[in-house]
């Protein structure tokens, strides 16, 4: 199936006339003859087929594997080449989601990722699923760990896009991103000249995604953490869910903001939305959040229970100087923010790791001077060190510096530091940022060439002799002068002694995995995004990405644990919904629901299975004093009985108010042949009518429901 192909350059130089005759067409219909031209000519030339997918490589969304000659015969392809660290290749994620809405696998288009890794822990297949599922991505998507396809055709950089004919027929490529508009036309252009001869077939591929089978999970890919020490309190990024958790250290739930569903919207908390939100920093009552996907920075005023927007006009932008008021001024990507002060009060602040534009910006909480700058009035977003090019470069002048997708920011107020502390992903580096005149320095790992973003590796050592693999997270311990890095792709937790410059490993094997331990040296974790300090530098906290949880490392007695079970798995868009008759209740009384469940004909319960119960009640949570309830399901011959008591104290209710209780359940049943096994969730939702008067201890609600 491997006969040799043509590369890109078979058509570099006629695309490139192409190209320089759409920049200079002014009507939409010239743009559309001159691309019609463009196709007549390739399409009759026979030297443009390309070489299949090797045989054996490991496919993701498919039932499949899948041949260019074969499944994808007589379909307009777009191959996505990308890997999925880069921040290029998320850009582009939303221009093809676009282009699917457009024209289906039917219609006779089908899109595939083909992943052709940077870094040697993006080339496993388990790593590569978790990306699919945290970039929501619903096309077929093939693991070319060794770049044969790359290779052949020639590709040369990330994200490239290739678009082929209905015979396997090379038609256009597109290198880098920001091409949304030339994509859309080449795209409806090719199916348009292909439909019109009748070569596209209206076959299906096979898809199979990965995300119908996800189980619920109380977190999804959480990237960040932030902790309120003087309140003990954390918040959690809960960035796969699109939304922002705050919990007890204990682990209970007190806010819950946005999901589980993306959005940008601004207002109370029911309402509020965000989409793939990472870096979070809370003072007092506010919480500021980078809403990476959306290009906004957000604040949650969690006394109000208001969201609003600082930053950003939610799409990417391109301006890599700044200086307009927030909602004016475009931003892209911000993967983190830290609080800090430049030249006017405490914290009038936010530094925001610009992941997009590889840069580090400055947002003007209150009136204050970036250092060696001129006055920014409150409400300022503005860069303040890198140039925009992705690159390792260290230098006095800030502006003349080059950043290479920073992640992670921690700032090191006080003498001797006076810095802030970036995770420089793509550099695979810790850099310094100097508060008092934007002077960039290196810390630990990459090497000197400031064009190598491929020095990485797993090393304990000093300066550049230590090697890392994309970190993403930093937080400073000033209580014992210690960095603390989530070297996120090496799957370990490391430390970094800035005044010795002395990187060493903390927790983490090295491995991917989710045993908690108990022991730092015997714990595995998979792609940490990010952490925090707390209890004056006795304990970590970790959100540990691809293992849907955050860890906790005790720094003394160096165990690791979880911060548990602070909220429901979320009901799947099938899950059956019933709104029930409202019940008479009393103040103090015991109310319990009686659920008699029944499974279809053919199966049994899964053993083993995290089958449960949850008994919530959103915007009553007086109800039930703020806790959510949870429990097992393992034997369905019985009803399941759950009891609550209803409170002495009650809220004053708005006449139109009718407070309720939902129970939901997540059953998990495999089909007694052993073919297939299923999860099914149902919720059930009981409006309460509360009277002060005393009534029987007891009132039991009875129902039953068929899954």
């Amino acid at each position: 199936n491997n006969i040799p192909g043509c590369s890109l350059s078979s058509i570099f130089v006629v695309q490139s006339e192409l190209d320089c005759a759409l920049d200079d067409a002014t009507t939409e219909q010239e743009k559309e003859n001159l691309v019609q031209q463009y196709l007549k000519n390739v399409d009759e030339r026979e030297d443009l087929k390309i070489a299949d997918f090797q045989q054996g490589l490991e496919w993701l969304n498919t039932e499949g594997p899948l041949s260019v000659y074969k499944e994808l015969s007589g379909k307009v392809v777009v191959l996505d080449f990308f890997t999925y660290c880069c921040i290029n290749c998320m850009h582009i994620l939303p221009d093809l989601h676009q282009l699917e809405k457009i024209h289906s696998v039917e219609d006779g288009l089908v899109i595939v990722g083909v992943h052709s890794a940077k870094f040697p822990n993006e080339k496993v297949l388990d790593n590569i699923r978790s990306a699919v599922l945290r970039y929501d991505i619903c096309h077929p998507v093939v693991n070319d760990s060794d770049a044969q396809l790359w290779h052949e055709l020639e590709v040369s950089c990330w994200p490239t896009l290739v678009l082929l004919g209905p015979k396997g027929n090379l038609l256009f490529s597109l290198v880098g991103e920001g091409h949304r508009d030339r994509l859309a036309l080449f795209t409806e252009m090719s199916m348009r000249f292909y439909g019109g001869q009748g070569l596209l077939r209206r076959h299906a591929v096979g898809l199979k995604l990965l995300k119908d089978s996800l189980p619920p999970s109380i977190l999804a890919f959480p990237g960040k953490v932030a902790v309120d020490n003087s309140n003990k309190r954390l918040v959690i990024a809960d960035t796969g869910h699109h939304r922002v958790l705050v919990v007890s250290l204990t682990g209970q739930l007190l806010h819950a903001v946005g999901g589980p569903k993306s959005g940008r919207q601004d207002g109370s908390f029911l309402e509020a939305s965000f989409n793939s939100p990472q870096g979070v920093a809370i003072k007092g009552d506010a919480v500021y959040v980078a809403d990476t996907e959306n290009h906004l920075i957000r604040k949650i005023d969690l006394l109000h229970k208001r969201v609003s927007t600082l930053a950003g006009v939610g799409e990417q932008g391109t301006d890599k100087e700044g200086g307009a008021m927030g909602p004016e001024q475009p931003i892209s990507s911000p993967w983190d923010v830290a609080l800090g002060t430049a030249g006017g009060e405490e914290d009038n602040v936010l530094w925001i790791a610009m992941a997009g534009t590889h840069q580090i910006w400055a947002l003007f909480l209150a009136d204050g001077k970036l250092p060696k700058g001129s006055d920014s009035k409150a409400g300022t977003c503005v860069r303040w060190a890198g140039s925009g090019s992705e690159e390792n470069r260290n230098n006095a002048y800030p502006h003349k510096a080059g950043f290479a997708q920073p992640s992670g920011l921690a700032p090191a107020p006080h003498e001797p530091w006076g810095c802030l502390f970036v995770a420089d992903s793509e550099s695979s580096s810790i850099r310094t940022v100097a508060l008092k005149d934007g002077a960039v320095k290196s810390l630990v790992g990459a090497e000197r060439d400031p064009l190598n973003l491929f020095a990485f590796g797993d090393i304990d050592g000093k300066g550049v002799d230590a090697k890392l693999q994309h970190p993403l997270g930093v937080t400073w311990c000033s209580e014992q002068n210690l960095l603390y890095v989530a070297d996120s792709y090496n799957h370990k937790i490391k430390v970094v002694d800035p005044k010795a410059k002395q990187c060493s490993t903390v927790a983490g094997t090295g491995a991917a995995g989710d045993t908690v331990g108990p022991e730092f040296n015997q714990s595995y974790f998979n792609e940490p995004g990010g952490l925090c300090v707390a209890d004056g530098g006795r304990t970590l906290y970790v959100a540990d990405t691809n293992n849907h949880q955050i860890k906790v490392l005790d720094l003394d007695s160096k165990i690791v644990s979880l911060v548990c079970d602070f909220n429901t798995p979320l009901l799947p868009k099938s899950a059956a919904r019933k709104h029930m008759s409202a019940v008479a209740v009393s103040a103090g009384q015991t109310l319990t629901l009686s659920l008699t469940l029944t499974l279809p004909e053919g199966v049994h319960l899964t053993e083993g299975a995290p089958s449960c119960w949850t008994l919530s009640a959103e915007g009553n949570e007086w109800l039930l004093e703020g806790q959510t309830l949870m429990g097992d399901i393992s034997d369905l011959s019985r009803s399941l009985r759950v009891s609550t008591k209803v409170p002495l104290a009650l809220k004053t209710q708005h006449p139109s108010d009718e407070p309720s209780i939902t129970l939901s359940v997540f059953v998990y049943y495999c089909l007694d042949s052993g073919s297939a096994c299923l999860m099914k969730a149902a919720s059930f939702t009981q409006p309460l009518h509360i009277s002060a008067l005393a009534g029987e201890e007891e009132v039991t609600v009875a129902f039953a429901h068929t899954l």
